[in-house]
């Protein structure tokens, strides 16, 4: 690690190989937590490389517990980076379970919040999901509830080692950029909020080769997420697009609207409201915008508009809440 720190104290980069293999010997226990939380803080204060990053989702795919299941639908996954900063509610699970009302099969990836009070992981659980890793039940999930939550430790074992490291750090690192790229069930559709621009740029870079149909969004004024709050960005297998609020027809919301609370126990309050159908005005126009993105990434001819239809009636019919329920239940009796 020695050798590794100073190579990156001298403003130097690192390839795919030696990126791959410096994460996978993190993974591996190899190095002590302190000589970890070094090499992350780095990382922090430069940019990552595409180099380094396709190494380091390798490493954390060739090391993923395998999932041989899902092969009879498309799946989606919504999933933001997080370290936005921004203390938002719950928006891409909610979106998550919008999409499953209205009939898609969607693979959720999340983990504990880190540089946020309450990421998916810390609300599904609150919310009484216990997190299983078996294939019967994550399949009869989709089968039953549209949906199946992937806890990102019980797949990722690098996951499970910087933890604690990340935990104590409690800032964003490159372990929230990769948390999107690298969910064990590869599904063939995804819906990716980022922090920035550059890593929006470097994520377009790295999915126009993978195959996949895709959507990164990022709002300008620094949301990993269509928030509202302003014009966002889109990049996909169609290239870059910029989308002015006035153009969907929508007036930009203060950031103080779409807040999460500050303990888990609020945000799990705002999640099950809007999911009751409950929500404000400015909870359900943020919600159903990211749905409407993941229905337009996996039906590319639809526009805007009847996605978001489609969202609202997944929400409004109680069947995005009744999906929830469902998922609840199933791993309840299980």
């Amino acid at each position: 690690m020695k050798h590794i720190l100073n190579h990156l104290f001298e403003h130097k980069s690192f390839d795919r190989a030696e990126a791959k293999a410096i994460l996978k010997d993190i993974a591996l226990g190899s190095y002590t937590n302190t000589q970890v939380a070094a090499f992350m803080t780095v990382y922090g204060m430069r940019a990552i490389t595409v180099a380094e990053l396709q190494g380091f989702r390798d490493a954390m795919l060739d090391l993923a517990s395998p999932l041989k299941i899902y092969e009879d639908y498309e799946l989606i996954d919504l999933c933001g980076t997080g370290g936005d900063g921004k203390n938002t509610f719950n928006i891409s699970t909610l979106a998550s379970f919008i999409l499953a009302g209205a009939g898609y099969k969607v693979a959720k990836h999340g983990n504990y919040g880190v540089s946020s009070g309450c990421g998916s992981s810390n609300v599904m659980e609150y919310l009484g999901l216990k997190f299983k890793a078996e294939e019967a039940l994550l399949n009869r999930s989709l089968d039953e509830a549209g949906i199946c939550f992937l806890h990102a430790p019980l797949y990722h074992p690098a996951m499970k080692t910087v933890a604690p490291i990340r935990k104590e750090l409690g800032v964003k690192t490159f372990f929230n950029m990769l948390g999107p790229m690298v969910n064990p069930v590869k599904p063939a559709y995804q819906m990716v909020g980022v922090f920035n621009l550059e890593l929006a740029r470097l994520y377009a870079y790295l999915y126009q080769h993978s195959g996949n149909k895709y959507t990164i969004v990022h709002a300008l004024d620094g949301y990993d997420e269509v928030s509202l709050t302003g014009d966002f960005k889109t990049f996909s297998e169609q290239g870059e697009q910029l989308h002015p609020l006035s153009s969907l027809g929508f007036v930009a919301l203060k950031a103080e609207a779409i807040q999460g609370g500050n303990t888990i126990p609020e945000a799990a309050q705002y999640f099950t409201a809007i999911l009751r159908g409950q929500g404000t005005q400015a909870q359900n126009q943020v919600v159903l915008s990211n749905a409407a993105l993941g229905i337009q990434t996996l039906n590319r001819g639809m526009n805007f508009h009847s996605a978001y239809a489609q969202a609202e009636e997944s929400l409004f019919s109680k069947k995005a809440f009744q999906s929830f329920n469902t998922l609840i239940q199933l791993h309840a009796k299980n």
